[in-house]
């Protein structure tokens, strides 16, 4: 899960470059989003924590200062650190001129990596597109007047990481969390990863414990129950079948798993966030503010 703020827009006045939607999200240790493909650019920001970002066979690690870049229709996964989980802002756009205006400050398909010190700056641009959300005709000049803002600071501070060539065990590592991410609702084990990935079960833990500081138990577990906690959030679904959603034929194991990592049975966890999504409605605008 994530405590997020979303601005979502449809009506697209400009051609060169437009916004499609912008974001801020706290997220919880291990959110994740993908294996996705989205039809936009989106332009991540890290502001505080540490994370992971999965393109292709490659693994990278990032943290506060840095930012990502997801190409159109090209499949992506990232996942917030289990101990010090980012806070990141994000930018989606596009346009007949975007892939050049990426190129003109060195972000592009071969260096989709990039450490920018403009935090702040980044931050408060990102802050003003969320509360004009409105599509007056007003709105629609000043968020397209924010977005070249926003590319304005990256160009005028912006270091852009060279890429590392993708060795053998993170491509192992990537097939593994794609299996276990394609997999996980149904009763798989580690040997049938380690089958999968086409590697011994030791090696694959060794692997994992030095790249993910965790086993592949502790990882398949986690993903399972992290699934588990946005369903009960946002479906009716009932314990029973969110059990079954995620891997897990019997509700008991299933309950007292959930209970060992989110410290509250699945019932009382939905109870309480479906409370404190209703506080966070009412106050939604109060935080925005101080942000």
């Amino acid at each position: 899960m994530e405590n997020a703020y979303v601005l979502q827009l449809s009506d697209q006045k400009f051609q060169d470059l437009y916004l499609c939607f912008c974001g801020y999200a706290k997220c919880e240790p291990l959110h994740s989003f993908g294996p996705a493909v989205r039809p936009n650019y989106i332009l991540h920001y890290i502001l505080e924590g540490k994370g992971r970002y999965y393109v292709e066979d490659t693994q990278h690690e990032l943290q506060a200062g840095q930012g990502f870049l997801i190409e159109p229709e090209v499949q992506t996964f990232y996942q917030a650190d289990q101990e010090e989980p980012w806070t990141y802002l994000w930018v989606g756009f596009g346009g007949s001129h975007a892939k050049e205006y990426l190129k003109d400050i060195g972000v592009n398909s071969r260096q989709l990596i990039f450490r920018c010190g403009h935090a702040e700056e980044l931050k408060q641009i990102v802050i003003t597109m969320l509360k004009n959300n409105t599509s007056s005709t007003k709105n629609q000049f000043l968020l397209e007047g924010l977005l070249y803002s926003f590319f304005s600071i990256l160009a005028q501070d912006i270091d852009v990481i060279p890429p590392t060539s993708a060795n053998e065990e993170n491509t192992y590592i990537h097939k593994a969390i794609e299996y276990i991410h394609n997999n996980y609702s149904n009763n798989i084990k580690v040997a049938d990863i380690a089958d999968y990935v086409c590697i011994d079960r030791s090696y694959l833990y060794r692997l994992f414990r030095q790249n993910m500081d965790q086993s592949p138990q502790d990882y398949l577990t986690n993903y399972r129950i992290t699934r588990a906690a946005e369903l009960l959030s946002l479906t009716d679904l009932p314990v029973g079948g969110v059990a079954l959603s995620c891997g897990y034929r019997d509700p008991l194991v299933f309950g007292k798993a959930f209970k060992q990592k989110c410290g509250l049975t699945p019932s009382k966890y939905r109870k309480k966030n479906r409370r404190d999504a209703n506080e966070h409605l009412q106050t939604n605008q109060d935080i925005l503010e101080k942000l």
